[in-house]
């Protein structure tokens, strides 16, 4: 019999987490081998092998789905297939971001007759690159066609093609609620965001230092806050407390809350979910929360600088396919 191989060796002689290792014999990657008398995985010769091959084509950003075509295809006609579409996809980037750059140095050159201050910060220079953004899409510079358009196509291409999402899980907690209201109730005057700071001391963060989640309901939605998990329902009158079930998500950022911003981080999520083993949890709320980074605390006075914009984080609700 080959020599077996404890799961925490595996994992320390080639830098990958016990969880990784089980995750891929989820995906139906490898196998382990377990006996009566001992509970943890063992790999023999074979599995190890096969895990070499996962990690080499996984530091080729090869997808789980495509590993998993490799593997149960008999022959070489697929994992040529899969790297002959890599090498593909990697001249249609190089050749996206050399046009890229050249688009950035026309606007390094127009930017630089417009005489930047020194000491500008990174607000001043959002705002201005913003003022330019609009200048460039009504007009051409430095003798050619405006490039705006075609940057827009450029970074939207780009985008698709590594989209910055993430999986979270968002631990379940105790938490209040809004109910669902109108945006307007909401942020009114004696509204729930109006309840809700008088009670700041008895909050907690969650996840990504944000104390709040936004679950949009057509024209209405409803806020959850969590809660310290000594408070009690007589503590945070008039609010109900609920127990958030929390959950896995697909996440993703959007920049100033913009609806094209939101529409686009959404679109990204959808795209990323179809080359997954994830899809959409139709029983679970999207939702949205935005960390506090450039707001006065008007609790102890003090000022967060913060990014100089906001930035919303957004939420799809995912689960495994099922076999």
């Amino acid at each position: 019999m080959n020599k077996l191989i404890k799961i925490r060796d595996v994992s320390s002689k080639y830098d990958i987490t016990a969880r990784t290792l089980r995750y891929y014999e989820d995906m139906g990657l490898l196998r382990s081998i377990r006996s009566e008398d001992v509970t943890y995985r063992m790999y023999d010769e074979d599995a190890v092998r096969r895990i070499e091959q996962i990690l080499i084509l996984r530091k080729l950003n090869i997808s789980i789905k495509d590993i998993q075509r490799i593997f149960s295809a008999s022959g070489s006609d697929v994992v040529l297939d899969v790297l002959g579409k890599k090498v593909e996809n990697i001249d249609d980037e190089v050749s996206l971001l050399h046009e890229l750059k050249n688009i950035v140095l026309d606007f390094i050159q127009e930017i630089e007759r417009m005489n930047f201050t020194d000491n500008a910060d990174i607000k001043q220079l959002y705002n201005k690159a913003k003022e330019i953004e609009t200048q460039f899409v009504s007009v051409d510079y430095i003798g050619k066609p405006s490039n705006v358009s075609r940057l827009i196509e450029i970074t939207d291409q780009l985008d698709k093609k590594v989209p910055d999402v993430m999986v979270v899980r968002v631990p379940g907690f105790r938490a209040i609620t809004s109910g669902e209201q109108t945006w307007m109730d909401i942020f009114k005057e004696g509204g729930y965001m109006w309840q809700l700071w008088r009670h700041y001391d008895k909050f907690k963060t969650v996840i990504f230092d944000c104390l709040d989640f936004t679950l949009p309901k057509e024209d209405k939605a409803e806020m959850v806050c969590a809660i310290k998990d000594e408070v009690t329902a007589e503590d945070v009158q008039p609010f109900n407390i609920i127990d958030f079930p929390g959950g896995l998500y697909a996440m993703a950022v959007s920049i100033d809350e913009d609806n094209e911003s939101i529409e686009k981080v959404q679109n990204k999520i959808y795209k990323w979910l179809e080359n997954t083993n994830f899809i959409l949890d139709e029983s679970r709320d999207f939702m949205f929360n935005m960390p506090y980074l450039d707001e006065e605390n008007q609790y102890n006075n003090d000022i967060e600088k913060g990014l100089g914009y906001k930035q919303m984080q957004r939420y799809v609700p995912i689960k495994l396919k099922e076999e």
